[in-house]
């Protein structure tokens, strides 16, 4: 995603933070008029390391195979939903990246997950809903937008519940199809009115030239 630093700051700010006892999963969701962008960046705790670990490595060997780590992943991503004025959309996975088990274990780093959702059209008023449940029991959540690129795209308003598993993003899209819907209804209103003016316009022409023929 672009904004890299926005996300890493986020990041490192999250993992000196964050109890041992929590496995923090911070997301940073990117906004745009044809599809969604995010990336949750998963941290756990010292504590509670063992359990992510029993989790991720199926086989119990001590190591991380590019197999359990997709699997992992499409776990996380089976954890999560993401809906736009009430439709569901469906999550593919971007790119995902884990640091070796003894930084995790020290709490150093964490599992980046990235993933992304196709938007449907719509109108302008537009209303976005995350929820996160991966690991709800250790799991501490925290979420947040970046600001949009688009100069047609507006943030409205940010709503999260108490544990932040739930969260509302509503924004303003112009140049939507209601717009478009809109603009296309006023030029034919235009387009029938200057109709009727020109059968107007033939109407008294035709009957000024019969009344002048009759005064002739």
């Amino acid at each position: 995603m672009k904004t890299i630093l926005a996300i890493g700051l986020l990041a490192a700010a999250s993992v000196i933070a964050h109890r041992l006892d929590e496995y923090l999963q911070g997301t940073i969701i990117a906004v745009e008029k044809d599809r969604v962008q995010a990336e949750i960046t998963l941290t756990p705790g010292v504590a509670v390391f063992p359990i992510l670990l029993a989790d991720i490595d199926s086989d119990a060997d001590g190591v991380i195979s590019e197999t359990e780590q997709r699997a992992y992943s499409a776990r996380v991503l089976h954890d999560l939903s993401l809906t736009i004025d009430g439709r569901p959309l469906t999550l593919r996975l971007l790119s995902s990246h884990f640091p070796s088990l003894q930084e995790m274990k020290d709490g150093l780093s964490g599992i980046h997950i990235e993933f992304i959702a196709n938007v449907p059209p719509g109108g302008r008023n537009r209303r976005l809903i995350f929820e996160n449940h991966h690991q709800s029991r250790i799991a501490a959540y925290q979420v947040n937008c970046l600001a949009p690129s688009d100069p047609e795209i507006q943030i409205i308003g940010q709503n999260r519940d108490y544990l932040q598993s739930r969260y509302q993003l509503d924004y303003v899209q112009t140049g939507a199809r209601s717009d478009s819907l809109f603009l296309l209804w006023w030029r034919g209103d235009l387009l029938w009115l200057g109709g009727a003016a020109l059968l107007l316009f033939a109407r008294l022409a035709w009957l000024w030239r019969k009344r002048t023929a009759a005064t002739t």
